[in-house]
């Protein structure tokens, strides 16, 4: 029935499932091991984010929920739909998902679809924006409620992201004009030298000579004895290797840059130096991470959500926690606090850490001191401050 209510009298979507335009064609990310990297780094983060439907702090499930966060289609997880679509997001500067419904509007799959045949565009007499997608033998238009639409930065009166990629198309030429030279100066210099001989000698036996030389060199690895009356100077290599290194160094630090991410997550030494992970790991979830987050919930929110479930305090959460928690001391430290002042229980402590919950008064909120429960009155804390302390004496 979920089916057959993609289909009209003025409209038929049940044949699109199968078109091969369906899913992403990544072959611009095979020109680059740099924005390869970042590429693949960025996507691989977002999958790996938790996915939670909150009511008022709690977590609840309902049926956009479990779609999401389960399986957002047939054929994907929510790892895989997550990754799909950051690498869209980043290779084209768009990522488009179509959302579809049951007969009771109620959210029954997500499915991404190729940036290259969508396109957003407004309606004349409303000014809302709608998405043009290319069918199999026609265009068809979409409400943007129905298409989940993530993006980089939008030039002015635009409504599609910029593409990052052609942001640095100019440095991919150099990088790959820098490489093929090097390549190139690498493999003919070594094998290259001038024979100079005292006498003159005829084409036939400049030739002869040729191939006794090369005859020799190949099989006493590369060792020439230098005869009486002739002279070997191999030619000098243009190749330098700090050349390259910095050709290299330059192009991470762009990708970098328009990617906005720290250079020093691309393993240049030479960038920004940083006191601990956890500063880079900050500096990277605020820079970041953060922009992006906050575009894949609003998304989630205005077209999974009813506003009856945004009404009530419902709201999707990617959590970035994970990412900041420091190394063993620093989360050490932070869990002291949080104990002792009395804005942590040891169970939601324990919860953090994977560690199963004990329940009773390791739920509780505590305060330093003797760790009172920190609802109890000041004067009844007093009463079992000197109720502990007669008990300490009649033990002793």
């Amino acid at each position: 029935m979920a089916a057959a209510s993609w289909a009209g009298k003025s409209f038929d979507f049940t044949n699109w499932y199968g078109r091969t335009f369906w899913g992403v064609d990544n072959s611009k990310l095979a020109t680059n091991e740099t924005i390869f990297s970042i590429v693949s780094r960025l996507s691989n983060i977002m999958a790996s984010l938790p996915i939670k439907l909150y009511h008022n702090y709690d977590t609840v499930i309902n049926d956009a929920a479990n779609v999401l966060i389960n399986s957002p289609n047939h054929s994907m997880t929510s790892f895989e739909f997550m990754r799909n679509m950051e690498t869209m997001r980043n290779e084209h500067g768009n990522a488009y998902a179509l959302i579809e419904r049951n007969i009771r509007g109620q959210v029954e799959r997500i499915t991404p679809m190729d940036p290259t045949y969508v396109e957003p565009v407004i309606e004349a007499s409303t000014q809302e924006m709608w998405y043009k997608v290319l069918g199999n033998q026609k265009t068809f238009y979409f409400h943007n409620l129905d298409i989940i639409h993530l993006k980089h930065i939008v030039g002015a009166g635009g409504q599609k992201g910029i593409n990052p990629i052609e942001v640095l198309k100019s440095t991919n030429s150099y990088d790959k004009a820098v490489r093929d030279f090097s390549l190139k100066e690498m493999e003919s210099a070594p094998n290259s030298f001038v024979l100079k001989y005292k006498a003159n000698i005829d084409r036939e036996k400049r030739e002869q000579v040729i191939e006794d030389f090369k005859r020799f060199y190949k099989e006493n690895g590369g060792i020439l004895f230098q005869e009486p009356g002739v002279e070997i100077d191999p030619i000098e290599r243009k190749y330098v290797a700090a050349d390259t290194f910095t050709s290299e160094r330059i192009t991470r630090s762009r990708v970098a840059n328009v990617f906005n991410v720290p250079v020093t997550m691309l393993n240049d030494t030479e960038g920004q130096s940083y006191s601990s992970n956890e500063q880079l790991m900050l500096t990277f979830v605020q820079m970041t991470l953060i922009p992006i987050v906050r575009q894949y919930e609003q998304e989630f929110d205005r077209k999974l959500l009813t506003r009856k479930d945004r009404e009530d305090g419902k709201y999707f959460k990617l959590s970035v926690g994970g990412l900041l928690r420091g190394d063993i001391k620093a989360r050490t430290a932070f869990y002291h606090g949080g104990l002792r002042d009395g804005w942590l229980t040891r169970d939601e402590v324990r919860r953090w850490e994977d560690l199963p919950p004990k329940g009773g008064r390791a739920d509780e909120l505590l305060v330093s001191g003797d760790m009172y429960p920190l609802e109890m009155d000041p004067l009844e804390r007093k009463g079992v401050r000197v109720n502990e302390q007669n008990a300490g004496s009649h033990e002793d």
